[in-house]
């Protein structure tokens, strides 16, 4: 152990006359603690927010969706036969998309319709891990003469429909008819419901087959789109490029990434404000240690200038109070990673902070720990608290011993 370390840790344990310089020190180490652990846990929840949106997101729409400038898509069997040729695609469906209005016994609501075929759908979207109750092949092959259909949570809530029930679907479309278009109406018994998590899906969302939601809306054999199932989510963009390229105009194909651009980008920003937000408490925490040192300073003069005399180096003195300082950096770090981590576990494991899930998509408080923040919070704390430590620790080198000698 070299002197300069010895007599750090030796200034650090020594009871002071000045007792108000020990409590600088604490405050310095707790401030560092607060601002670490204000961080490990903000960030921790941002990113658990940002991974439970995305996998409710990616539960319910698929990583890349086919449309067309035209509208609807007629003939998509032939857009599907050049599908299977790009091998990075896991799997597919044709789907049917619009809004319409759906009336039960409490009430009635506006409702996105969407047809999809039951046996391809689930290889595409987790429709089927959604299910609460009911069956996603009962939309095909339903036991009653009506045809089936399966409702978000919420919206069964709303307008107080149970599986069993028989809703009427009204589509503003409409027939046409010697006396004007008229809106289309249909029955259909309630098959299942179904809960993404996510309360704007849960209440706007309901399913039917794909050849009823044909029938219903009139389409006869067109689709609105084609969606798409890849390996890596995360190279969505890449993937999507390479199908338009194949399929060309007046299809357009859309990734994941760009339908829901806004959102994410947002969370990206709100992460990056919360980060330089929370570091100013570390900042708060290392002009204490400036404190700290300054008064440790003016309080070792004859103690610095004995050691100017006995030979030790201004670069010695200055490394005396550059040490001192990062060890209560580093205190208040640990402390900070050991409170903030602990605090991570206590949310993720019993999670007792419930939120509005209209407002916040979720129900609960989602915690993520991604290592390389831990590490960038920790590394940034130590760094700050280094930075506080020069000037202090310059100031002391440049003490003249004589000058502080010649009056003792």
């Amino acid at each position: 152990m070299s002197f300069e370390l010895a007599l750090a840790i030796r200034y650090l344990k020594s009871k002071r006359e000045n007792s108000f310089v020990s409590l600088i020190t604490v405050i310095s180490v707790i401030g560092v603690m607060a601002g670490v652990m204000a961080l490990i846990i903000v960030l921790s929840v941002m990113n658990g927010f940002r991974k439970d949106l995305l996998s409710k997101i990616l539960g319910i729409n698929s990583h890349i969706t086919i449309l067309s400038l035209e509208g609807n898509i007629n003939g998509y069997e032939e857009i599907m036969q050049k599908l299977k040729n790009i091998r990075e695609i896991k799997a597919y469906t044709p789907f049917v998309y619009s809004q319409v209005m759906i009336k039960a016994y409490g009430g009635s609501s506006g409702v996105i319709l969407t047809g999809i075929d039951p046996t391809t759908a689930s290889k595409v979207i987790d429709i089927k891990n959604m299910l609460k109750k009911g069956s996603l092949k009962l939309l095909d092959k339903s036991p009653f003469n009506i045809p089936g259909i399966i409702l978000g949570s919420e919206l069964a809530k709303r307008i107080t429909a149970f599986v069993g029930d028989i809703v009427t679907l009204i589509s503003p479309e409409g027939k046409l008819t010697p006396l004007g278009r008229i809106p289309n109406t249909r029955n259909f018994r309630v098959v299942g419901i179904f809960e993404s998590g996510m309360y704007d899906y849960d209440s706007s969302m309901a399913y039917v087959s794909l050849k009823e939601a044909q029938d219903f809306l009139c389409l006869g054999n067109k689709i609105t789109g084609i969606e798409i199932k890849i390996e890596d989510p995360n190279v969505s963009d890449k993937i999507a490029k390479k199908i338009q390229s194949v399929l060309g105009c007046p299809l357009i194909v859309k990734d994941w990434k760009e339908m829901n651009k806004s959102l994410f980008s947002a969370l990206k920003l709100e992460k990056m404000t919360m980060f330089v937000i929370l570091t100013m408490i570390v900042l708060v925490g290392s002009l204490n240690i400036v404190s700290t040192l300054v008064l440790m300073v003016m309080e070792k003069r004859k103690d610095i200038a004995i050691l100017r005399a006995i030979g030790a180096s201004s670069k010695s003195v200055m490394k005396i109070f550059i040490i001192q300082g990062l060890i209560v950096g580093a205190m208040g770090t640990c402390l900070g990673l050991g409170a903030g981590l602990l605090i991570c576990y206590l949310l993720e494991r019993y999670k007792f902070i419930s939120l509005p899930a209209d407002v916040y998509y979720i129900s609960k408080l989602p915690v993520s720990v991604q290592i390389w923040d831990v590490v960038f919070i920790c590394v940034s704390a130590i760094l700050i608290s280094f930075l506080a430590t020069i000037y202090p620790a310059k100031y002391a080198s440049k003490l003249n011993p004589v000058d502080i000698l010649r009056y003792e």
